[in-house]
């Protein structure tokens, strides 16, 4: 390929830009935006976020543990009402990867439901009584020994 240099705009490349006397200059983020929806690779930053986004698989709770989490759960399905305040850390799938992560719920509970294996919260929160981790039981009255 033989390149030879032509002087076409000689006449106009030092001349100033043109500015218009009866309307204003588009901003640097108008600007920027009209080429906005040209992006190459759209929806690649979600899959590199979704990507790095960490899953922890779900821990083998010990005989002992299951022991005690059951043993408070029978203790708070007969004595909500004397309860104010639980806190269950319990595991929650996640519903794209294997795996998931461990989350911690405060409330009252309104009920322990033994055919649908639900703990139910006054707030209308669910937790499946599997995925129940660890159960700490607010006692300030003294009721029960717990």
């Amino acid at each position: 390929m033989n390149l030879k240099p032509t002087h076409k705009y000689d006449d106009i490349i030092d001349l100033p830009h043109h500015q218009s006397p009866r309307r204003a200059g588009m901003p640097m983020t108008d600007r920027a935006a009209q080429f906005a929806p040209f992006a190459a690779l759209t929806g690649y930053e979600d899959v590199i976020e979704e990507t790095g986004r960490l899953t922890q698989p779900a821990v083998e709770l010990t005989e002992s543990s299951i022991q005690n989490i059951d043993e408070k759960l029978q203790i708070l399905g007969q004595n909500c009402r004397h309860f104010p305040a639980v806190t269950v850390v319990y595991f929650q799938p996640d519903l794209r990867k294997t795996g998931g992560s461990y989350v911690t719920a405060t409330g009252c509970v309104k009920r322990v439901d033994p055919c649908s294996q639900l703990l139910q919260f006054t707030d209308g929160r669910q937790i499946p009584l599997a995925a129940i981790s660890e159960l700490n039981i607010e006692n300030p009255k003294g009721l029960l020994q717990i």
